[in-house]
């Protein structure tokens, strides 16, 4: 019986109805835009801000803590899926090494679909929508409405060609739409337009390097080829209910699409996972995405096959392919997962079918999807309405040229202008789709003004290091049990600026720490207080604060230092005799003995590193030498 199509004036949303014998069977179909993260509200601020029994402004109040049990934090889902896992007696295999199996190769190709940064849609005049109402921004092409024709929106194309110059690609002068037929309620024309034999970009690669994360057998690095990237549309968006239900949301219908295909170059799982990161991170940088992986605007699909290693010439083996991979740690523990249980399959006397297989968070196998019976046609054809897509090299010299800096770049410039890690230094370059680093140079502007003339000399180099540190870990720290967005709780913007921590308040933090006017325990705690936004409510500035509640850092004299550190030395005989004739000098027991300096004196005058070093002098200058005397 053929089905009918309504709209439900209750609750605004499509859905269809179609009957299968006498007993009728309803299929709703209701958008679900993105879900609203409610998180606990920050505690009430008290009028006094350092009231001199405790000084700390980030005492967390719990009583004034909202929880909503909405939000479920990633690293949650995790867990509990591991306990569960761990209930049932599947906890997974430990491996010292669950990059490569002895006696096998294993072969990836990884498909990866990415939402193009357009205000309208791939061929209909419709505004792209992700957190609207659902059904809202519709056009008669995205429903297939007979007459209706595609119209290509040529805007769509810039971001898509930025895309394949940050990928290495060439770009084709004469590319072309052809129709991929197949049904499916998430597409309501019967087939998607792609780009199956004339795609726009081709023969692209990445390089891949030690700081991208690749497996230690691929050496200092490795490059993966791309074949081809191709522009095409999205479906729409379904979300599966209790019993034969789904919701439809038709908004995401025909948003534009590009595919980037790779070639079978990749042997290790977390070079797999790297080459997604490594995508996801220029095409942040290239301004071609709207969002990663983390917010769905990236999905990865991947091809896994493993043959016998002791024969190179052989073919490789039947591959299989998991749908819908939404992570990092997905790609990689799937890829892991699906090549054991292939390894396992042959090596027991089976054989590998051509398959689509589906993987969950916390999985510790791949799941069936359905099968390939064959090579699926999907009856590929030209779209008779749209012509070809010429593309003029004036065009691709013009985005070439003002293409930004590039990941890569500005890692390398990173570790060079101020020492970082390449592991920091890739991870300012990539949090948060880019707008940490941007906030990361203004403050380092705004440093660079307050050090003066000199700035760029290398005794104010640790002041800069430490707008590092604080802008990845400190920055972290505030928002680490609130969501997995925190560029959504701090608020950054593409510019670089932060609604919770503008970058000003920052900078006079840094650089009264760096002068060693306040202590680490005034700085962070002023950070507290700036998120809070008790600084500028309560106090214009942070100098406002310092002044006010006397938290400017009056350190200790020498004679005082020396004092304290004699003091801590009392009674501790046992521990001061271990540094007499050391094989290995005792760090721990120094630590110890500064531990007592800083209980015994004013925390808020000491400064740890002085505290560290008068003790150290103080013991091979005074103390271990009277020891020695005393026998």
């Amino acid at each position: 019986m053929q089905g009918t199509t309504t709209r439900d004036d209750h609750d605004g949303y499509l859905w269809t109805s179609a009957a299968t014998g006498s007993t009728p069977r309803r299929t709703y179909a209701r958008g679900v835009a993105s879900p609203i993260n409610t998180r606990g509200t920050a505690p009430s601020t008290s009028a006094s801000l350092w009231p001199s029994q405790a000084r700390s402004v980030h005492t967390e109040n719990a009583s004034t803590e909202t929880s909503s049990p909405l939000h479920v934090p990633l690293r949650k889902q995790l867990k509990d899926e591991a306990k569960k896992q761990k209930a049932l007696g599947k906890k997974k295999k430990k491996n010292a090494n669950n990059q490569v199996v002895d006696g096998w190769e294993l072969t990836v190709g990884i498909e990866i679909h990415a939402q193009l940064n357009t205000a309208k849609k791939l061929f209909s005049p419709a505004t792209t929508s992700f957190n609207d109402e659902p059904n809202s921004h519709v056009a008669f092409f995205d429903l297939a409405t007979p007459g209706s024709q595609p119209i290509f929106q040529k805007e769509t194309l810039i971001p898509a060609l930025r895309a394949a110059l940050a990928l290495n690609c060439d770009i084709q002068t004469v590319s072309r739409f052809d129709r991929k037929h197949y049904f499916h309620w998430d597409q309501p024309s019967g087939y998607q337009i792609t780009q199956y034999y004339e795609p726009f970009a081709r023969d692209g690669r990445i390089v891949l390097q030690v700081r991208d994360g690749i497996a230690a057998e691929d050496g200092d690095g490795v490059t993966i080829g791309i074949k081809q990237i191709q522009m095409e549309q999205d479906t729409a968006k379904t979300l599966a209910q209790p019993g034969e239900v789904h919701w439809v949301d038709f908004n995401r219908t025909g948003v534009p699409l590009i595919e980037i295909i790779t070639l079978p170059d990749i042997h290790h799982p977390a070079t797999a996972a790297a080459l997604v990161r490594k995508v996801q991170a220029l095409l942040n940088a290239s301004d071609s995405c709207v969002s990663g992986m983390e917010a769905g605007g990236l999905r990865a699909d991947v091809n896994v096959s493993v043959r016998r290693s002791d024969d190179p010439s052989a073919p490789l083996g039947q591959r299989t392919e998991i749908k819908n991979l939404s992570s990092f740690k997905a790609v990689e523990d799937a890829i892991i997962a699906e090549r054991d249980r292939q390894i396992a399959v042959l090596e027991s006397g089976g054989v590998i079918e051509s398959e689509t297989r589906g993987w969950s968070i916390g999985s510790t196998e791949t799941r069936r999807l359905r099968g390939k019976e064959g090579e699926v046609d999907y009856r590929y054809m030209p779209d008779p309405d749209l012509g070809p897509v010429i593309i003029g090299e004036d065009l691709v010299n013009h985005l070439r040229q003002s293409m930004g800096e590039l990941p890569d770049a500005e890692v390398d410039k990173l570790i060079e202008r101020f020492g970082l890690t390449p592991k920091d230094a890739l991870s300012l370059v990539v949090l948060d789709g880019g707008k940490r680093i941007e906030y990361f140079w203004n403050v380092v502007d705004l440093l660079t003004k307050r050090f003066g003339p000199n700035a760029n000399s290398p005794e104010y180099l640790p002041g800069y290091q430490l707008a590092a540190n604080w802008t990845l870990h400190e920055l972290d720290r505030l928002t680490s049990d609130r969501s997995d967005d925190p560029a959504q709780d701090l608020g950054f913007t593409d510019d670089g600026q932060c609604d919770r921590v503008p970058a000003r308040h920052l900078c006079d933090i840094l650089f009264y720490l760096y002068q060693r006017k306040i202590t680490a325990k005034v700085a962070k705690e002023l950070l507290w207080a700036v998120f809070r936004r008790r600084i500028p409510d309560e106090y214009a500035t942070i100098d406002a604060v310092l002044d006010e509640e006397n938290l400017w850092f009056n350190e200790l004299s020498e004679d005082e230092y020396v004092e304290l550190a004699h003091a801590a030395a009392e009674d501790q005989d046992d521990v001061l005799r271990q540094f007499i004739d050391y094989k290995q000098y005792p760090q721990g027991k120094l630590m110890f003995l500064v531990g007592r300096m800083i209980r015994l004196g004013a925390d808020e005058r000491i400064d740890p590193k002085e505290a560290e070093r008068v003790m150290k002098r103080v013991l091979e200058d005074n103390i271990v030498p009277n020891l020695r005397s005393q026998g």
